[in-house]
C-alpha cells in the first residue's frame, strides 16, 4: 500500500502506486484543460510580500513528462527558467568531487568498481596523499567538495572517511581552504550518519541508481548494496542521526525514464511528509562509458532533448531543491539545463583516485569517462560569458542554515540578501587568487555589474566594503 509517510521503503516507493501514475499520464497526456491547470499550480505566486511555489505531485508532474506537444514543452521550459531564477537568480554553486577509494565488495554491473573488475587497478589514498589531492583542489579554486569511496568496511571502514575530513578541514595551503565537505558513501547506519553529522559533513549524498526493485535486485545480484529497502531507506537513517541536508539522485540509462522520474518525486514527497523537509539536493547523472562498463549494454538510455525536459520538470516539481549537474556531461547539455534548473555543477573533475595531484588527467582508475574537460578558470569564465556568477559560497552550512532553515530563508525570498552578495565576494576571493588574466576581467566587471542586484541597501553597502578587503587579502567573509 502507497504510504508517503511510511519509513518501508516499499511503501513510500510504492511499485503499484508508479506503475497507476504513469497510466494516468498516459491517460491524461492530451488533456489540455488539465496540462494548463498543472502549469498554473506550479506558477510562482506573490504571497507575504514575497514569491511561493507549490511545486507538483509526481502524478501531475509525470502527465506533463508524458504530454508531447511541442508548446506543451516550451511552456516546461519558459516555467522552468523563471522558477531557477525567482529563486536562485543566476548563481552556480561550484565543487569538485574527490575519489578516496575505488575498493568495492559489490556486484553493480553498471559501475567499474564492482567486485569482479580485475582489470582496474585499486587504489586507497593515504593521509598524505589526501593533503595533496587537496592541495591541488585548492590551488585551483575549489572551496566545496564531494567526497566518493566504494563499499568496502576492510579498505574503507567509516574511520577511514571521518579521519579524512578532519583531514581536508585541517589543510590550510596560501588563500585555500576546504569550508564544505559534502560525502556520498553507501548506505550505513544511524550511529555512523551521527558521526559523519560531528565531523561536520555538508549534505549527504546518496544516488539511488534506479527505483524499480526487480532491476535493481538484477543490477546488484552481490553484495550489501543488493538489499534494496536498506539503501533506499538510507535518508530516513540519516536524517534521524542529525543529518539534515541529504541530496538524491537516479541514475538515468538503467530504467526507464518515467518510472524512475515518479519515483525520485515520490522520495522527495516522503521526505517533506515525515520529516518536513526534502531533498537539499537531486543530481542527475546519466550512464556513461568506463572501464569495462559499455552503455551500450544498457537499453533504457535518454535522449538530450528527454534529459532537458526531466531537469525542467524537477526544477518545476520541487521548486526549492538545489539541481547538481556533473561533468559526464558535455559543455553543450551543461549549458542547456543550467537554464532550465541546474543550480550546482563540477568543475575540472576527475574521477580516478589521486588524480589531482597528477599533471596529466589519469584514466586507469576513473569510475566514468568526463564529457567536460574543461580547467576550472575556463568554466568559471564560460559561466560569466552566460551572466551566471560562479559561487563558492559556503555559507548556509557554516551558519546553520541547513534543512528547513535554508527552505524557509529560501522560501522568503531572502536568500537573495545572503546567497548573492556572498556569491559575488568569493568569486572576488577566486579572482584574486586563482583566476587568469583574461578571467579576472571579466569577473569585475561582473561583480560592479550585480552589486546593484542586491536587494537591501545596506547589505549592499557591507557587500562593497569587504570586496574591498578581500582586495587587501582578507578572505571569507560571509552573510
Amino acid at each position: 500500500m502507497y504510504n508517503p509517510k511510511s519509513h518501508c521503503a516499499d511503501e513510500f516507493i510504492n511499485h503499484e502506486e508508479i506503475l497507476a501514475t504513469l497510466a494516468y499520464a498516459d491517460e491524461h497526456k492530451n488533456d489540455m484543460e488539465l496540462i494548463d491547470s498543472i502549469l498554473k499550480k506550479a506558477e510562482p505566486q506573490v504571497r507575504d510580500n514575497g514569491l511561493f511555489c507549490q511545486g507538483l505531485s509526481h502524478r501531475e508532474a509525470s502527465v506533463l513528462l508524458a504530454c508531447e506537444d511541442p508548446a506543451v514543452l516550451e511552456r516546461i521550459y519558459d516555467l522552468a527558467e523563471r522558477i531557477k531564477k525567482a529563486f536562485y537568480g543566476n548563481r552556480i554553486v561550484m565543487f569538485a568531487p574527490l575519489y578516496l577509494s575505488n575498493y568495492c565488495i559489490n556486484g553493480c554491473v553498471y559501475c567499474p568498481y564492482h567486485l569482479k573488475n580485475k582489470t582496474i587497478p585499486r587504489k586507497k589514498l593515504s593521509q598524505e596523499e589526501i593533503r595533496k589531492e587537496v592541495i591541488a583542489l585548492q590551488d585551483m579554486g575549489h572551496k566545496r567538495l564531494a567526497l566518493e569511496t566504494g563499499e568496502d568496511p576492510i579498505n574503507c571502514p567509516i574511520e577511514y572517511v571521518l579521519e579524512s575530513i578532519k583531514t581536508i578541514y585541517s589543510i590550510q595551503h596560501k588563500n585555500g581552504a576546504i569550508r564544505r565537505v559534502n560525502v556520498n558513501i553507501a548506505a550505513t547506519t544511524v550511529e555512523n550518519y551521527r558521526k559523519l553529522k560531528e565531523a561536520g559533513i555538508g549534505t549527504y549524498i546518496l544516488f539511488q541508481e534506479t527505483y524499480h526493485k526487480e532491476s535493481y535486485l538484477q543490477l546488484h545480484p552481490t553484495g550489501p548494496k543488493h538489499d534494496y529497502n536498506y539503501h533506499t531507506e538510507a535518508m530516513d537513517r540519516a536524517m534521524e542521526g542529525g543529518i539534515d541536508d541529504v541530496g538524491l539522485g537516479v541514475l538515468f540509462g538503467l530504467e526507464l525514464y518515467r518510472y524512475e522520474f515518479a519515483g525520485l518525486l515520490m522520495h522527495a514527497e516522503h521526505l517533506e511528509a515525515t520529516f518536513g523537509v526534502g531533498p537539499h539536493t537531486i543530481s542527475v547523472p546519466r550512464l556513461k562509458k568506463a572501464d569495462d562498463i559499455n552503455p551500450d549494454d544498457f537499453d533504457n538510455g535518454i535522449s538530450d532533448e528527454t534529459f532537458a525536459k526531466l531537469c525542467a520538470l524537477i526544477r518545476i516539481s520541487v521548486p526549492y531543491t538545489g539541481m547538481i549537474i556533473s561533468t559526464r556531461e558535455s559543455q553543450a547539455v551543461r549549458e542547456k539545463v543550467i537554464r532550465l534548473g541546474v543550480s550546482q555543477i563540477s568543475g575540472a573533475s576527475r574521477t580516478s583516485v589521486g588524480g589531482y595531484a597528477e599533471e596529466d588527467r589519469p584514466t586507469d582508475t576513473e569510475q566514468f569517462d568526463v564529457s567536460d574537460q574543461r580547467t576550472l578558470d575556463e568554466v568559471v569564465r564560460w559561466l560569466m560569458e552566460m551572466d551566471y556568477i560562479p559561487s563558492f559560497c559556503t555559507a548556509c552550512y557554516r551558519e546553520g542554515r541547513t534543512g528547513d532553515r535554508f527552505m524557509q530563508l529560501c522560501k522568503s525570498g531572502q536568500i537573495q540578501n545572503c546567497c548573492h552578495p556572498n556569491a559575488l565576494m568569493t568569486l572576488k576571493e577566486f579572482l584574486m587568487d586563482y583566476a587568469t588574466e583574461e578571467t579576472k576581467a571579466v569577473g569585475e566587471k561582473m561583480i560592479k555589474e550585480q552589486l546593484a542586484h542586491i536587494p537591501r541597501e545596506r547589505t549592499r553597502e557591507i557587500c562593497e566594503e569587504r570586496l574591498q578587503l578581500i582586495e587587501q587579502g582578507i578572505r571569507d567573509f560571509r552573510f
